[in-house]
């Protein structure tokens, strides 16, 4: 008998896995709320002997310390990881026993980090399975650029060779398992499709049909940006992360919320960005639970700065926590529920929303600014003339440059917009959120040019 069962963390395009038989499994790359892991092993039946990490992360805090605590399973790090914890160094080539039949093998991929190391899972001697964390995933393979500027070019090359290894040793029936590339921006792209095998991959996947000249030059050329608080996970993760606090904040009213937004501490609303632009609490900002809520803000706020969370309800305040531990954010200093009226004694604020049509026939271009807070890879696409450009994750360091006027602002989709559009507001600007997709302002009559 051998299962896998997956553990989507889709708010960081991440996934983790339980494997095994049927009285003991391994979990791989387990995310830091370690708990639905051990749901998991509960509805199969089996118990948590090893937990393994296929290198030290740099997009989310692990919970492999934790599981390994609570569980007394065997935790296993590639030795080349230098930690600050007691842990069983893996090597290429270790196996180790994970149920009767199953044996999970290392195998070194340099690339994503130096220390990379996949796990081979042979069932009676035939690999049936490998978890590939951040080497080859779904028809791309992981970033290098993560660890070292200076070792980037050197580690794109180790990166093909090592999913060519994994390509020219392993059947090509065997499950490829990735931790990344389902939205996480430690992919040098993102996944098409949900499952693969090596034998897919082969076929399909750019890094294992190209020489390596080729390949790294097209990787590095391709690479996005950093999301800022990569640089505060992996020492997290190297120095060993504290156990989950999930308990409910502290209780803020009305006027504690005024008193913190004075003291400049970032006041979150969590509601859907229809309702936020229709009434919202003066200088607070707009990150929707729904959305890539860690990811975002994480990214945008100063790493430190003490956030206080406003929610419609209970369940979604639990959520939101939820989420921000996975990258760091442990503790919010105070939270809200209910609804934004009694959460400040001052008349609520709003703003305009408005869609790319709407934008085409108002032509703000004589009177105010568009604001395209997209990325620079996806400007580079196609982008609408005369508009001003300042990514998101800049744009709250980046304010003073935005023309004075009405701004409407827009991104791929709306969700960057409606965060965009909130930290506008609560700068005090006249501001419209375009909540559209994109491919809808070349039909909207929008001039476009492409960079």
């Amino acid at each position: 008998m051998f299962f896998v069962d997956t553990i989507e963390v889709t708010g960081l395009g991440n996934r983790s896995y339980l494997a095994g038989g049927g009285r003991t499994a391994v979990a791989v790359d387990p995310p830091r709320d370690a708990d639905r892991v051990l749901e998991a092993a509960a509805r199969r039946g089996v118990r948590i002997s090893h937990v393994v990490e296929t290198h030290i992360h740099n997009d989310y805090v692990t919970g492999g310390l934790e599981l390994a605590r609570l569980t007394g399973a065997a935790y296993l790090v590639p030795a080349g990881a230098a930690v600050a914890y007691d842990r069983i160094p893996v090597a290429d080539g270790d196996t180790t026993v994970i149920d009767a039949d199953l044996t999970l093998r290392a195998v070194a991929t340099t690339g994503h980090t130096p220390h990379h190391t996949a796990y081979v899972v042979e069932n009676r001697g035939t690999a049936v399975a490998v978890f590939t964390g951040g080497s080859l995933l779904i028809g791309t393979v992981g970033r290098p650029d993560l660890v070292e500027p200076r070792l980037t070019e050197e580690l794109a090359r180790a990166q093909h060779a090592s999913a060519h290894r994994l390509a020219a040793e392993l059947p090509d029936a065997t499950a490829v398992l990735p931790t990344h590339g389902f939205g996480s921006f430690c992919a040098a792209g993102q996944a098409e499709g949900d499952g693969t095998t090596i034998g897919k991959e082969k076929a399909s996947n750019a890094a294992l049909a190209e020489d390596v000249d080729t390949f790294t030059a097209r990787l590095l050329a391709e690479l996005d940006d950093i999301p800022a608080y990569y640089a505060h996970m992996g020492p997290a993760n190297s120095a060993g992360p504290a156990p989950v606090d999930l308990t409910p904040p502290a209780p803020a009213d009305a006027e504690e919320i005024a008193v913190r937004l004075a003291a400049g501490e970032w006041v979150v609303d969590l509601r859907n960005r229809v309702a936020f632009a229709e009434g919202h609490v003066t200088g607070s900002y707009n990150f929707e639970a729904d959305g890539p809520l860690a990811t975002y803000l994480a990214w945008l706020i100063p790493w430190g700065k003490p956030v206080t969370l406003l929610a419609e309800s209970p369940a979604q305040l639990a959520a939101a926590q939820r989420e921000l531990v996975r990258v760091g954010i442990d503790r919010p200093a105070a939270a809200a529920i209910g609804r934004p009226a009694s959460w400040t004694c001052d008349a609520l604020a709003g703003f305009s929303r408005g869609t790319f049509a709407d934008l085409a026939r108002c032509h703000p271009a004589e009177s105010g600014t568009v604001l395209d807070v997209r990325r620079a890879s996806e400007r580079a696409a196609g982008f609408i003339a005369g508009s001003l450009h300042i990514p998101l994750h800049l744009l709250h360091r980046r304010l003073g440059e935005v023309p004075p006027g009405q701004v409407w602002v827009h991104c791929a989709g709306g969700t960057r917009a409606a965060i965009a559009a909130s930290l506008l507001d609560a700068a005090g600007r006249e501001v419209v959120a375009v909540d559209d997709t994109f491919a809808a302002a070349e039909a909207a009559g929008l001039p476009l040019l492409t960079a």
